[in-house]
């Protein structure tokens, strides 16, 4: 025994000696002498995906020298993971690199392509339907936000300056896709077809609404149109989107789960469990962040110390892109390019819109409280995505002032109609309270219905009279 531990000391420290010796340089360099890196100035193409494959379960972890090259340089680890080399020289890996990574555009402030940007053309009939809707999607929400303040609604929240992330990415995706929103992506649901007497029903919470009052205002969702019901809790929808995806991919389905965060929701636990499960199951899910710079009355800067949201993706093995979400044609021309490479690759993706919440958080926040009222009025004059996206399109002389009057004028119409008719229409009834959940309701379920009605009846008074009993 003494003679083994003996000789296996011996080979522990010839080991060690010839770990210790091998080379920066292999780590550092691709032998060409230049160093290797993610992102390369002036560089438009995004890095293959490359997955690290792990050592399989009771392997033996072992230093590995090639034999046809006595060089210690060559010398690594095989390790779950991959392939690890070794350097002599400490060297902690920096907290961020000294540029932040480049932000994707198509369009300046003033709708002006930017010469040498490449993106998806797009043609007449999208372009005006895309302009038309995000325009839509600002007068809705002015108008419910107004009917909250009359007491009309309960509760609301605009999606105020992120209309283009709204719209386009909804027209680069395809109805099969799967949604997991937050709550500032009504537009997506717009798109595919939800009515406005549909939102207007579902914030009033009328017996035609899909949620029958049980939802808060603009917690929208609709099976119809592949769209997960919005809840309350930050980021639960990321691992769910996740699953979702990995169904698809089990399936075979030539679609993909998109997933909406803010990002107040990336210091939430399910970013991480839904990006590392994305990745590690190679789901075809792509998460989309919305970086609009406050959680709430929480700045970003109060949030995380790294180079935003997209340099987490490499982090969990995740191709990332950042791209202006106040450029139509960019955020479009990405979806669209990130959706297919999911889907071809089968694969996650993150995207980090850079956008600004114009609005206050919800009608429950007053924003002049944490921050500048001339900050809001920058973001909302002089970058505001439907004046960039109007003006590319009138270029093109797709669209004219008379056409905007009368669009402007209709949608104004139509968003007060739907209000007037849900504000008249009848309340889900107490029985609804008690349905929907079990095929036949159990005894307890039954007792409670019993006892709310006895006591509805003893003091009538406390109680709605537009729900009927």
């Amino acid at each position: 025994m003494a003679h083994w531990f003996g000789r296996s000391r011996t080979i522990t420290h010839f080991l060690k000696t010839k770990i210790i010796s091998s080379s920066y340089r292999s780590l550092a360099g691709d032998g060409s002498g230049k160093a290797c890196g993610i992102f390369r100035e002036k560089s438009a193409v995004i890095p293959a995906f490359r997955r690290s494959e792990s050592a399989r379960a009771g392997d033996l972890v072992e230093a590995v020298t090639y034999s046809d090259d006595d060089d210690d340089e060559n010398q690594g680890l095989e390790f779950p993971g991959g392939r690890v080399t070794f350097t002599p020289q400490m060297k902690f890996i920096a907290e961020s690199t000294d540029n932040r990574v480049p932000c994707y555009r198509v369009l300046d402030n003033n709708g002006c392509p930017i010469p040498g940007s490449t993106f998806d053309q797009v043609d007449k009939e999208t372009a005006v339907k895309m302009y038309r809707k995000m325009v839509t999607l600002q007068i809705m929400d002015t108008i419910f936000y107004e009917a909250q303040r009359q007491g009309r609604l309960s509760f609301y929240l605009t999606s105020t300056g992120e209309e283009a992330i709204n719209i386009a990415t909804a027209a680069a995706l395809t109805p099969d896709d799967i949604l997991f929103t937050q709550y500032r992506e009504p537009g997506i649901l717009l798109w595919r077809g939800f009515t406005l007497e549909e939102f207007a029903n579902q914030c009033f919470g009328t017996k035609d609404g899909h949620g029958k009052g049980r939802q808060m205002p603009i917690h929208y969702g609709s099976k119809e149109h592949n769209f997960f019901t919005v809840s309350s809790p930050i980021a639960t929808q990321l691992p769910q989107a996740a699953g979702a995806a990995y169904s698809l991919k089990m399936a075979n389905k030539e679609a993909c789960v998109v997933a909406f965060t803010g990002d107040g929701g990336t210091s939430e636990g399910d970013f991480h469990a839904g990006l590392n499960f994305a990745a590690v199951m190679e789901a075809p899910v792509m998460f989309i962040c919305r970086n609009n710079g406050w959680a709430i009355s929480t700045p970003i800067s109060d949030q995380f110390r790294s180079d935003g949201v997209v340099v987490k993706g490499q982090a969990y093995g995740i191709r990332s892109i950042r791209v202006d979400g106040n450029d139509t044609l960019a955020v479009y021309s990405a979806v669209r390019a990130a959706r297919e490479m999911v889907i071809t690759e089968q694969k996650p993706m993150l995207v980090e819109f850079l956008t600004y919440r114009v609005g206050h958080h919800s009608t429950s926040d007053d924003s002049t409280k944490y921050r500048s009222s001339n900050e809001i009025e920058q973001w909302k004059t002089g970058r505001s995505p439907i004046s960039r996206f109007r003006k590319w399109v009138e270029r093109n002389g797709w669209w004219s002032d008379e056409e905007e009057t009368e669009l402007r004028k209709d949608a104004r119409k139509q968003v007060l109609n739907a209000i007037q008719v849900a504000d008249k229409t009848e309340k889900p009834s107490l029985e609804d309270l008690f349905t929907d959940v079990y095929d036949s309701p159990p005894s307890n379920l039954v007792e409670q219905e019993k006892s709310l009605r006895e006591t509805i009846k003893r003091h009538h008074q406390d109680f709605p009279s537009d729900v009927p009993i």
